[in-house]
This record gives C-alpha cells, structure tokens and sequence, in this order.
C-alpha cells in the first residue's frame, strides 16, 4: 500500500493539473451558459411556502421582506416573539399573502420538530427551508472563561440547522423543494477572537455539501456564505469571554476594520435570486470570493496578515488593534457602514 500511495504522490500532482487545463474551460463554460439559462427561467415563488428561522432581525428578516415582495406564503421563527410579529406584519403589507409566526429556539430539537409540524399544519406543505438563525461570538480563546458557555454556538449555527432540515426533508422531497444555509466566509477564513463562531460555519458548509450529494435532484441546496452584512454582528452584539451577550462597539470596530459592510436588505434580495435559479454557492458580496482564493493560494499570508492588523501588541487590549486604530484614524465607518434610512428603504417600497 505504501509503494502505490508513493506512486500516487508523483503521479496525481501533474494529472490532476493537466485535467484542469483540459476540462476546466469547457465546464466553466457550461456554468455559464447554464447561469444565463436558470436566469431566464427562474423560479416563481408565488404561493409557495418558505419557513425562515432568525426571521426577527437582520438577514432573515429581510429574507422575510424579499419573499414576501414575491408573493411566498411565510413561517417565521425566532425567539424574540414581540420582534417576529413586527417583521410578520410588514410582510403581509409588503405581499405575503399568508403569514404565521413561530416562536422556537433552534437549539432544541423539539423546537424544531414543532416548527416544522405547525408550519405543515397550516399550509399543508412546504417548499423552502431558510436556516438563518445564528450566533456570533468574539473572544480570544484564552481568554474565555468557561468554555462550557460556547457550547451554545454549536448548538445554535450547526445543530439548529440540522435539527430544522431533518423534519423538512420529507416535506421537501415531495415538492422537490430547496434548503438554503446561511454560512459565512468565516467558513475559510481565520479570522481572531472568532474561533469558535468559525468552526460552526465551516461545520455548515461540509455537512450541507455531504447532504447535497445524498437528496441528488431531489431537493435543491444552496449554500450562502456573506461576508460582513448588517446585522446584529456588525452592529457589536455578539457572546463575549465571559459568556454574556453584549453589545461593544469598539471590539466591533475591531473585528469589522474597514472592510465596506453591506445592507442586509440588498444582500436578502441576492440570495432569493440564487435561490430561485437554482444556484449552489453564493458569495454576497460578490468581491468576497477574493479571499476564498487567498486561503487557498497564500494561507500563511493571510494568517500573517490576521496575526499583524488583527491581534495587534500582546499587552495591548483588543479594541487597540491596528485594525481598530485605522478606522479610527481614517473615519472610514460612515462610509463603509449602510445607512438605517437605506435599510429601511425595503418595508415603504
């Protein structure tokens, strides 16, 4: 067995690359034609039925809004129940023609079987599965106090999903419906003080992939991995060292630098269009795909790059990074960051 692994070693390498060059432009631009034909031919989703989980703020509840704009019947779920009704209200202005809200924490299996079940209940069928629902967490691994109170973020970003589509999938496969997974680039990239938020992501994206090549046609899977959207993330609220959720702008301000934050209203509107044509990946925004490459081609740059304008002097606390310090310094926040009115622009159109 050694002698053929030995073999494979000096064989597979100039193979695989010279397979590349052979079929990689025909395939490309298979996609490509195939993009332009899904395009023209795009999904109507009037009348279908999508549950959304997290729908009570930031991407989910502007996937709430985009849907509903479509004409999509909607089950809204989260935990903040005053929150989901508003959200759900907006949506029958905007076009839904049904709207039910359901409060649940995804984290717990039963919650997620009731889910489903009162959405089935109550439409009698269902065609879209939005996992939204999530956490973030930001926090140097040594310093987290009980590491016991991060359990939450696996159980909330990965497990909830899972939870979520094992009861769908049934419902799914017999409407040849989709499933749409909310990851993130963190799923790749290696960003400090967000170990734990990272791995969940990038626990997302290999299980949904395995799962894709299970259903085969039968149920559509598209993985959407944003880079920093409006949300509750970018606006500092995250699960600190301690273990309590918090609101710190500052270690926020940290996190995000400069890199420009995109609304959460055109960012929803892009991954409906994905999901209606049948997509398998999406990047929103689009530039982000850039790092993808970088992780592949140059981690140690990257790593580098984070350990440098991230982390900063060891003695120094984190909101004194460099990757604060420029923001500060260049006053860069008002333009990088969407305005609320902009935002706000989806619920009076």
């Amino acid at each position: 067995m050694d002698l053929i692994n030995k073999f494979l070693n000096l064989v597979a390498p100039p193979f695989t690359l010279f397979s590349l060059c052979l079929f990689l432009p025909p395939f490309l631009c298979y996609k490509f034609l195939l993009s332009v034909f899904n395009s023209i031919f795009s999904e109507d989703v009037s009348g279908k039925v999508v549950i959304i989980t997290g729908a009570s703020s930031g991407i989910g509840e502007h996937l709430a809004y985009e849907y509903a704009r479509r004409g999509a019947c909607l089950a809204l779920c989260a935990r903040r129940e005053k929150s989901l009704e508003e959200v759900a209200d907006t949506a029958r202005e905007i076009g839904s023609p049904d709207v039910i809200t359901i409060r649940a924490d995804v984290s717990k299996v039963d919650d997620c079987r009731s889910l489903v079940e009162e959405t089935m209940n109550h439409f009698g069928r269902l065609d879209h599965l939005v996992n939204n629902a999530g956490i973030s967490s930001v926090a140097l691994f040594e310093d987290i106090v009980n590491i016991t109170d991060f359990k939450q973020i696996m159980d909330i970003n990965f497990w909830g999903s899972v939870y979520t589509t094992r009861f769908a999938v049934p419902h799914l496969r017999y409407t040849k419906g989709k499933i749409v997974v909310l990851s993130s680039s963190a799923s790749w990239l290696t960003a400090p003080r967000m170990s734990f938020y990272n791995a969940s992501k990038a626990a997302l994206v290999l299980f949904f992939e395995t799962l894709r090549v299970e259903l085969g046609s039968d149920v559509g899977v598209t993985i959407v991995t944003p880079g920093f959207i409006e949300s509750e993330l970018t606006q500092g609220k995250f699960l600190t060292g301690e273990g309590r959720i918090q609101i710190d702008e500052n270690l926020r301000d940290a996190q995000v630098s400069t890199i420009p934050v995109q609304s959460a209203w055109s960012c929803a509107k892009a991954i409906v269009n994905s999901v209606c044509r049948g997509d398998t990946y999406l990047v929103v925004p689009s530039w982000f795909r850039t790092t993808y490459w970088m992780k592949v081609l140059c981690p140690e740059l990257l790593e580098f790059w984070y350990r440098v304008f991230y982390m900063g002097r060891p003695e120094e606390p984190s909101y004194e990074a460099p990757s604060k310090k420029v923001l500060d310094y260049t006053g860069a926040q008002n333009v990088l960051s969407p305005s609320s009115d902009q935002s706000a622009d989806i619920k009076t159109e």
